[in-house]
């Protein structure tokens, strides 16, 4: 039985986050992504310390996508090194967490 994750992922914009977000749904990779904006970031980056305006994606998907949905991120993100971190959902609603196995299930549910 697959377990669902949430992968973390920043993106510099909301509107590249809309397009990861629709690809990744339009792909059966994610069930949900929320987009949150405002979001400051300071961080280290070739020797110099940065500080960036981003938007936060929180991807929900199963760990059995997780390996396509990270190839897809890496082909479609604008930086260099994106962060893509996949963090376990210990507890969840069960209703919840079956429909996220269900949105990304490549076999269509039975009536």
């Amino acid at each position: 039985m697959a377990s669902t994750v949430v992968v973390l992922c920043t993106c510099p914009d909301p509107e590249t986050g809309r397009r990861l977000a629709e690809s990744l749904v339009g792909d059966r990779l994610a069930a949900c992504v929320n987009l949150i904006p405002g979001l400051t970031s300071i961080y280290l980056w070739e020797g110099r310390i940065q500080t960036e305006a981003e938007v936060l994606l929180l991807i929900k998907t199963t760990d059995e996508r997780l390996d396509a949905l990270i190839a897809r991120l890496r082909a479609l993100h604008p930086y260099q090194v994106p962060e893509i971190i996949a963090l376990p959902i210990v507890v969840g609603l069960p209703e919840y967490l079956d429909w996220v196995k269900t949105c990304v299930n490549i076999v269509e549910p039975g009536p």
